[in-house]
């Protein structure tokens, strides 16, 4: 399959932003996806422009996006406002 680690990488981070809105209470799964998606695509470019450290070729980056997202994640809830 050519597409695999993008696939791979959409349904990774979508499950950690459905595991981040169980832990939390229910807040919003739309809310953590967009965080998760947003944390995602700055692993990717961390990993594929800034660092070098993977290619589109590997399955490396997918392990970047899913860390940026879970990073981003982390961030929305440690800062989020709570009325």
């Amino acid at each position: 399959m050519e597409y695999a680690d993008i696939v791979v990488a959409v349904v990774g981070v979508f499950a950690v932003a459905w595991i981040a809105d169980l832990l939390t209470g229910r807040r919003g799964l739309f809310a953590a996806s967009l965080v998760a998606g947003t944390g995602a695509a700055c692993g990717w470019f961390l990993a594929v422009r800034v660092f070098d450290a993977a290619t589109m070729d590997d399955f490396v980056w997918t392990a970047w996006a899913v860390g940026g997202s879970v990073l981003a994640l982390i961030a929305f809830y440690l800062f989020r406002n709570t009325r």
